[in-house]
C-alpha cells in the first residue's frame, strides 16, 4: 500500500474516520499533515500504536497544544490503552514541564474520559508513603543515574546543597517513577521524548536517553521514538535531540 492508502488504514483505526480529501477550510494542509504523520511516520520503526500513542499524549502535554491532546486521548483507547496508562503518561510529564501545565493537560484528558462515559477518578496508583519518598526515590533513580546529582551540586551554599537533589529525588523517582500503571522501560521511554520535545534541555536529554536503554529501550527504539514526536514537537528539536544523543548511538553501535 502507498501512504495514502496507509493513512486512510491507520486514520479509521485510531478516529473511526477517514482522512480528509477536499473536506473543511484547508484540505490542502490536512493532507499533508495526515499522510505524513498516519501514512509514513506511524510505519516507522518498531513500536506499537498504544506506546505510539502515549508519546504523542506526552508530547501535546508538554506543548499545551490541548485540542489535540483531548482528541489523542481518544485514539490512546482506540488503540488499546488504558486510561490508567494514559493518565500516568500525563502525569509523568509534571516534574518535567511543572505542575501547572499539567493540571492544564490533566483537564483536557478528563474531557475527553467524560466523553467516553470512563468513571473519574481513575483508580489511585500511588505506592509509596510519604515519609518514604527519599529512600524508594534513590531505589528507582541509583541503579540507572546512580548519584551523580547529589555530586553535581554539593557545592552549592548552605541547606541548598542538599534540599535541590532531594527534591528532584524524592519528587521525579519518588512521587512519579514509583507508580504503578507504566512499567519502567515506558516511563523512560516517555520521559525521554517529553525532554526532547522541550527544545531546550540536551544534557537531559542524553541522559535520559542512557537511562532509557538501561531501562530496557533500544537505540532503534529511542529514534523511533524520536521521529514519532517530529510531526509535535517539530523538526528543529528532534534534530537537537538526536545530535544530544549521538555519544549514546556511538556507544552501542
Amino acid at each position: 500500500m502507498g501512504r495514502i492508502e496507509l493513512t486512510a488504514e491507520k486514520f479509521a483505526e485510531l478516529f473511526g474516520g477517514k482522512p480528509v480529501v477536499d473536506e473543511g477550510d484547508d484540505p490542502e494542509f490536512m493532507r499533508i499533515l495526515q499522510r505524513f504523520i498516519f501514512g509514513e511516520v506511524f510505519y516507522t520503526g518498531d513500536l506499537d500504536d498504544q506506546t505510539r500513542e502515549l508519546i504523542t499524549v506526552s508530547v501535546l502535554t508538554a506543548n499545551q497544544t490541548l485540542p489535540q491532546l483531548t482528541v489523542h486521548v481518544r485514539a490512546a483507547l482506540a488503540a488499546g490503552c488504558t486510561p490508567v496508562e494514559i493518565r500516568e503518561a500525563v502525569y509523568q510529564c509534571a516534574p518535567l514541564i511543572g505542575f501547572p501545565k499539567t493540571l492544564n493537560a490533566i483537564s483536557a484528558m478528563n474531557e475527553a474520559f467524560r466523553g467516553k462515559g470512563i468513571a473519574l477518578p481513575l483508580p489511585a496508583q500511588g505506592t509509596v508513603a510519604d515519609d518514604d519518598r527519599q529512600r524508594v526515590g534513590r531505589c528507582f533513580q541509583e541503579p540507572i543515574y546512580g548519584r551523580e546529582l547529589a555530586r553535581q551540586y554539593s557545592d552549592l551554599p548552605g541547606e541548598f546543597a542538599e534540599a535541590l537533589p532531594r527534591f528532584v529525588t524524592e519528587l521525579t523517582f519518588g512521587d512519579f517513577a514509583s507508580r504503578n500503571g507504566l512499567d519502567r522501560r515506558r516511563r523512560e521511554l516517555l520521559t525521554f521524548v517529553v525532554l526532547a520535545a522541550l527544545g531546550d534541555a540536551e544534557p537531559q536529554v542524553r541522559s535520559h536517553a542512557v537511562g532509557a536503554v538501561k531501562a530496557g529501550n533500544t537505540v532503534e527504539g529511542l529514534l523511533a521514538a524520536l521521529l514519532q514526536a517530529m510531526p509535535y514537537a517539530g523538526v528543529p528539536r528532534i534534530l537537537n535531540a538526536v545530535n544530544a544523543i549521538a555519544p549514546v548511538l556511538s556507544d552501542v553501535s
